[in-house]
């Protein structure tokens, strides 16, 4: 039986530096931006969302960028800001259109109600019965009875 005994020394080869210290970096647009992804927080995997903070300072801006097939949510804390979003991939015989707001303390985005009721059983043309009926589990005659009524408000 052999016993082996050694010693060894760790050490990090580049030490850079210990503490992050914050450079005023004027090719910010006037913002501090704070990222929280899949990629810092292991929780957010497989859920597609990502989150951000951004403090802007006075005059301070958000160049204009994309979210494909994502949305954005503003929450605004302290002071105002004009914020903004273009149309895009509009329909036939439609312009990229500028929609804009100026948001104060306490506005936050509002991105409305589906109600499913009104969707599904007052569509403009109407569900197939049987669908509707095999879904929510209820008989064809129910499914009648509330396709007839005025579902006239979707919000």
């Amino acid at each position: 039986m052999a016993v082996l005994s050694s010693m060894s020394h760790a050490s990090d080869p580049s030490p850079l530096q210990d503490f992050c210290v914050a450079v005023d970096d004027s090719k910010n647009a006037g913002k501090l931006k704070l990222r929280l992804n899949v990629n810092n927080l292991a929780g957010l995997n497989t859920l597609g969302i990502s989150l951000a903070r951004i403090d802007f300072a006075p005059y301070g801006l958000n160049p204009p960028h994309t979210h494909p097939r994502g949305t954005e949510v503003l929450a605004l804390f302290e002071g105002t800001l004009y914020v903004g979003f273009v149309l895009s991939n509009p329909g036939p015989n439609m312009k990229n259109k500028l929609f804009t707001k100026i948001l104060h303390p306490g506005d936050v985005q509002n991105p409305g109600v589906i109600t499913i009721a009104n969707a599904v059983f007052g569509s403009d043309q109407s569900i197939n019965d049987d669908v509707l009926a095999k879904a929510f589990q209820i008989e064809n005659k129910v499914v009648d009875y509330l396709q007839s009524q005025f579902w006239w408000d979707n919000n």
